[in-house]
């Protein structure tokens, strides 16, 4: 066992973990944030993006150990106080899912773009969604959420 400390979504946890265990897994059964869905287990699917460190990454391919030290957001600690931020309210108001079970990878890989990037055009949201995968919106929707959502707000949201 490998002893851990990292923040997540605001709130620093110190576990004794398994040093295989993939940081998806930590996330879900060890602190029960289960907003990070498992897609593929393979890095290509994207639903289980996160945001380590300032950097988007697909956490069924970082192992816990690897965010020792660093600071976690899931798509559960984007809202404050309850409250969506613009990128959820645009994703929300113009149907940018179906299931929604791509959804927290795709909030998540479009708040990396808005704040790198807060006016993007749709072929810059298109590039940088290319490693989440959608089977059910056809992804014109999803576009259209994400450029609804740039702008001065979303870009200050978005270095929250």
């Amino acid at each position: 066992m490998t002893h851990i400390t990292v923040r997540v979504d605001g709130t620093t946890y110190e576990d004794e973990v398994e040093p295989r265990l993939l940081l998806v897994h930590y996330l879900r059964d060890r602190l029960g944030l289960t907003g990070t869905p498992i897609g593929c287990d393979t890095s290509n699917c994207g639903t289980c993006t996160v945001d380590l460190d300032g950097a988007t990454v697909k956490s069924c391919s970082v192992l816990a150990v690897q965010a020792d030290g660093g600071e976690v957001t899931t798509v559960q600690g984007l809202a404050k106080d309850g409250e969506w931020t613009a990128l959820q309210r645009a994703f929300h108001e113009q149907h940018g899912l179906q299931c929604g079970y791509c959804t927290p990878g795709m909030l998540m890989a479009a708040r990396d773009l808005l704040r790198e990037n807060p006016h993007p055009g749709s072929d810059e949201v298109r590039q940088a969604l290319e490693g989440n995968l959608c089977r059910c919106t056809g992804y014109q929707n999803i576009v259209r959420a994400v450029l609804a959502a740039s702008g001065p707000q979303a870009s200050e949201e978005a270095t929250a």
